[in-house]
């Protein structure tokens, strides 16, 4: 397959990892199965799980996608909106090429947000704003992403990192 042919599939598994990365734990179906728990930690191990409904729920991108959130929650990203950003800014610098459709990225994601509903709990994420002496590499979402000590950082949480 040539590469031209991927990106559409690419770009369609970007898409299902931002929009599970932000969706919280508690709406996940691998939390109404008893999966998971309200913070993604594992309840019942993979193997243990025998219908095909509670399999579909804890793919392996799903144990991938939770363990991102946990890793990211645990350096402070947390929230949609911080998600999002550090996840989309995460994505485009592992994928440069990616880059020329941050736009497109960003308005399917705003688009999934308003169709179920969660888009004012986007905007109306409460937030410290700090002042920045430093420059951006990206900003996703409005909001700006700095790399500090190899660690992208949203600059909700940039203060509760040193540098």
């Amino acid at each position: 397959m040539s590469t031209s042919g991927s990106r559409p599939i690419d770009f369609l598994i970007s898409y299902r990892i931002l929009k599970l990365l932000s969706t919280p734990f508690i709406k996940q179906d691998a939390y109404k199965y008893g999966i998971i728990d309200d913070k993604g930690n594992i309840l019942k191990k993979y193997k243990t799980i025998k219908d095909t409904k509670e399999k579909r729920s804890y793919t392996y991108l799903h144990r991938f996608i939770f363990n991102l959130k946990r890793l990211l929650s645990k350096v402070g990203i947390r929230g949609p909106i911080g998600s999002f950003a550090a996840g989309l800014a995460l994505f485009l610098k592992e994928n440069p090429q990616w880059k020329q459709h941050k736009t497109l990225i960003e308005s399917t994601i705003i688009s999934y947000l308003k169709e179920t509903k969660q888009y004012e709990n986007f905007l109306n994420e409460s937030r410290e704003i700090v002042e920045i002496d430093d420059t951006p590499i990206m900003n996703c979402f409005g909001v700006d992403i700095y790399e500090i000590n190899g660690q992208l950082v949203s600059e909700f949480d940039y203060g509760k990192h040193s540098i």
